[in-house]
């Protein structure tokens, strides 16, 4: 059975945003599927494990529908590949992250020329979310509820007690 035009978005998701949410609705709404792909990350200290983070990109794809989250390590090329995906999906909110998700890009193409990769803005209202800030101010003990689904907000504030 087909699944028709497969796309992967590939990411840490530490954790996963409401910027990354909005991406995945949009893209849900462009592709027959979308793959949520949480890297490994073993050269990154991660402050949610692999499995948390495949679960709260999990709840995600539950909300969605046409959305499945899977693990993956290595060149992301190869993950898309063997997944039978088509494009490749990255956000970008703003030059700076555009120029590198160019250059990244570029050289997908020369590794695999079949795949496509596309490059969705989020919302305005959530340009300026990264999971980075988002980490940042929750362990500061910030208001983040605006930028996170409400699972990821309690699972950040458990982190936070946890300390």
């Amino acid at each position: 059975m087909s699944r028709g035009v497969i796309a992967v978005y590939p990411g840490t998701f530490d954790p996963i945003t409401l910027g990354h949410e909005d991406i995945v609705r949009r893209a849900a709404g462009l592709f027959d599927h979308v793959i949520i792909a949480v890297a490994i990350a073993h050269h990154k200290k991660t402050l949610f494990t692999l499995d948390e983070r495949l679960a709260l990109a999990g709840d995600l794809a539950q909300r969605v529908g046409n959305v499945s989250v899977q693990p993956f390590e290595g060149l992301v090329k190869d993950f898309v590949i063997k997944q039978g995906g088509k494009v490749m999906v990255r956000g970008v909110r703003g030059v700076t992250d555009f120029d590198y998700e160019y250059q990244l890009a570029g050289m997908n193409r020369n590794l695999a020329p079949d795949i496509e990769t596309i490059f969705l803005t989020p919302a305005a209202a959530l340009q300026s979310v990264s999971s980075t800030l988002i980490r940042e101010i929750s362990q500061l003990g910030g208001d983040v509820a605006p930028y996170v689904s409400p699972l990821v907000l309690q699972r950040l504030q458990e982190k936070v007690r946890a300390r």
